[in-house]
């Protein structure tokens, strides 16, 4: 119990002889010893790294889950140390609402077969939605966590002890100019050497933590990379997706509808770039499926020899490239415009497309009928 209470005191002396350090610094009554440039910018670029990591952080798990009371509950699970309950994905949802409402209002009749089409598409957007959230969870957000959690919080250790021992260093030094007897100043003498000893080596250990933040910065820059790759890859899914969809409901409503434009007014998701060929090659294909070709019977027929009808001819604005697979199809630049036309028993995912004195077949798909 002596010993213990001998501590305490102990313990509560260096307490205050630090804070009356730290109050006379602050009032600019005592001096300090200040840090090279160099240890002070590591801790600029340390603390930096840290504010900027807690933000993106954030804003990524709003991205991943926009509901907050969700994010609150994910966050107490994980502090629970239990695993997070599978949650519905908003397309799920949706899905599951549209398919109910099919099998109510009428499976068979045209407003309940594009329910239950619209609901498998939804469906697959959910899954793939939820397969990118695991992906950024892993490969990004875990990661940034571990950094706050694991690496920042030893840094932040260090750096207080490092605040410490510098405290000690300058309580030193003002003992010393006020020490007067030979035997007194010898003694703060001592003092000082093993303060400033404790000090250089606390500070050799907190500037080659700091260095480390260079290491974090590529290990960051690794997870950034896949998170967009994962990001990607569901982007192009739901591209994917909706594409195939919107060839079932053009076929659909072709045949609701006869002898109308099949398109959409609003300019569809343009391709993703082809400099990536891990995803190009697995998201979307962006030549026409077997189900999108000609009819046999218009296979044979000479698209030269086919005249304009004297009305229904519109004009259209091409959304993207467009390379013809054969001689009856047009060729495509993105943004030219166009004059487009359908023939009778033609196929309504495609038109005739003339641009000067070239025609040829032409994907609805890949149109915005202006006029």
């Amino acid at each position: 119990m002596d010993f213990n209470m001998k501590k305490l005191a102990s313990d509560a002396g260096i307490f205050f002889t630090r804070a009356v350090q730290f109050t006379e610094e602050k009032f600019g009554q005592a001096e300090k010893t200040e840090l090279d440039a160099n240890f002070e910018n590591l801790l600029a670029r340390a603390d930096s790294t840290k504010n900027w990591t807690e933000k993106i952080l954030r804003q990524t798990e709003v991205l991943l889950q926009p509901n907050p009371s969700a994010r609150v509950e994910e966050f107490l699970y994980e502090k629970l140390d239990r695993k997070v309950p599978s949650r519905v994905t908003n397309g799920e949802l949706l899905a599951q609402y549209m398919a109910e409402a099919a099998s109510e209002l009428g499976p068979t009749t045209p407003y309940g077969k594009t329910l239950i089409k619209v609901s498998e598409a939804e469906k697959r957007l959910g899954a793939a939605e939820r397969d990118f959230i695991h992906a950024a969870s892993i490969n990004f957000l875990t990661p940034l966590r571990n950094f706050l959690e694991g690496d920042w919080k030893t840094i932040s250790k260090e750096r207080r002890l490092l605040q410490n021992r510098r405290l000690d260093l300058d309580v030193c030094k003002a003992r010393l100019k006020k020490a007067k007897a030979a035997e007194a100043k010898a003694a703060s003498e001592q003092e000082l050497r093993v303060a400033q000893t404790e000090f250089d080596r606390q500070a050799e250990v907190t500037r080659l933590l700091l260095e480390g933040i260079s290491s974090t910065h590529v290990n960051h820059l690794r997870c950034l990379h896949e998170f967009v790759e994962s990001q990607t890859t569901y982007y192009a899914q739901c591209y994917r997706h909706m594409l195939d969809l919107q060839k079932q409901l053009g076929s659909s409503q072709g045949a609701i509808f006869p002898g109308t434009f099949v398109g959409t007014t609003e300019p569809a998701s343009p391709p993703l770039s082809s400099t990536s060929p891990t995803t190009t090659a697995a998201t979307m294909p962006m030549e026409p499926s077997v189900a999108g070709q000609a009819p046999p019977g218009e296979a044979a027929l000479c698209l030269e020899e086919v005249a304009p009808p004297a009305s229904g001819t519109r004009k259209a604005r091409v959304l993207y490239d467009y390379e013809a697979a054969d001689s009856s199809e047009l060729a495509l630049l993105a943004d030219e415009l166009i004059t487009v036309y359908s023939l009778p028993g033609m196929d309504p995912d495609w038109l005739i497309g003339e641009r000067g004195n070239k025609k040829g077949k032409v994907p609805v798909t890949y149109l915005e009928l202006l006029s």
